[in-house]
C-alpha cells in the first residue's frame, strides 16, 4: 500500500515517515509539505519531499494528515479529486469544516479520529462504560495536558471523551459542557461536564475523565509518552482504508470497538 504524508517536516509528519518506512507492508510514495519546510533536501528513504501536493497524491494509495484544518481541506480536495482515501488526525475543525469532510466522504473512504493511540480509544469505550454504570450521581470532569506548542484547547480527544460521556448519560454536550472556572461559580449544576486545559512543556498528551461520586472517585486516565502511538495508529487506520468504499470512519470502526 503506497502513503503519502502530509505535513512531512513537522514533528508528527517525521513520526509518520519514521513508522511508514519500518512497516514491511507499506510504501512511503510521497512526503509533501508547505514551501520551505526543512524536510526538503533529506534522504527519505528514496523519496523527495515535495510542495506540490497534488502531484503527492497522485502516486499514493492514502494521505494520512496531521496538519492543520486549513492545510488539510486543502489536502482533501485534492485527495477528492484524486479518489485516494485519506485518514485525517488534525484536531480544530469546525462544524462547516467537519460539514466539508463529511460531503467529501461521500466520494473516498476517509477515516477521521481526533487521536489514533490504540489507549487513547480504549479510554473512549471505558469512560462511555464507566458514565452508563455511574449514572447521575457522579460529577464529570475531563481534564487534559499537552505541550506548549499546542495551538487548540480543549484538544480534540477531550472533547470526544465529553461526546462519549455525554452520549452515555442522554445529555447534550452542547447545553452541559463548562470550559473552565473562575470568580463565583455558583454551585456546580449537577448535569455539567467540565473541561480543563493543560499547556506546557513537552507533554506529548494526557487524559483524564474524572467521575466524582459522594465517599468515592472513579479516574478513567490514558497518558501518551511518544508520537509513534498516533503513528501506529494512523498505520492502522490506512490499512483498514484498503479496498472500503466511501464513507466517514473512526478509530472505533478500524477497531472494532463500536463506542
Amino acid at each position: 500500500m503506497k502513503v503519502a504524508v502530509a505535513g512531512a517536516g513537522g514533528r508528527m509528519g517525521q513520526m509518520l515517515i519514521e513508522a511508514v518506512i519500518a512497516d514491511p507492508e507499506l510504501d512511503l510514495a510521497a512526503a509533501f509539505d508547505v514551501p520551505g519546510s526543512p524536510i526538503f533536501g533529506r534522504e527519505l528513504a528514496g523519496v523527495e519531499a515535495t510542495a506540490d501536493v497534488a502531484a503527492a497524491v497522485s502516486v499514493s494509495d492514502v494521505v494520512i494528515d496531521f496538519t492543520r484544518p486549513e492545510g488539510t481541506l486543502s489536502h482533501l480536495r485534492a485527495c477528492t479529486a484524486a479518489r485516494k482515501a485519506m485518514v485525517i488526525g488534525t484536531t480544530g475543525f469546525s462544524q462547516s469544516d467537519r460539514g466539508v469532510i463529511a460531503e467529501a466522504s461521500k466520494v473516498i473512504p476517509i477515516v477521521l479520529s481526533p487521536n489514533f493511540a490504540v489507549g487513547v480509544n480504549a479510554a473512549f469505550k471505558l469512560a462511555a462504560t464507566a458514565a452508563q454504570i455511574l449514572g447521575d450521581a457522579y460529577d464529570v470532569e475531563i481534564i487534559e495536558a499537552h505541550h506548549r506548542h499546542k495551538l487548540d484547547a480543549p484538544s480534540g480527544t477531550a472533547l470526544k471523551l465529553g461526546e462519549v460521556v455525554a452520549k452515555a448519560l442522554n445529555r447534550r454536550l452542547s447545553e452541559v459542557a463548562r470550559h473552565g472556572r473562575q470568580g463565583d461559580t455558583g454551585e456546580r449544576p449537577q448535569k455539567q461536564i467540565g473541561f480543563h486545559a493543560i499547556r506546557g512543556g513537552d507533554i506529548v498528551g494526557e487524559h483524564t475523565v474524572l467521575f466524582a461520586g459522594l465517599g468515592e472517585r472513579v479516574e478513567v486516565t490514558v497518558r501518551s509518552q511518544s508520537r509513534m502511538t498516533y503513528a501506529t495508529g494512523a498505520l492502522r487506520a490506512a490499512k483498514f482504508l484498503q479496498g472500503r468504499p466511501p464513507g466517514l470512519y473512526d478509530m472505533a470502526d478500524v477497531l472494532g470497538l463500536g463506542v
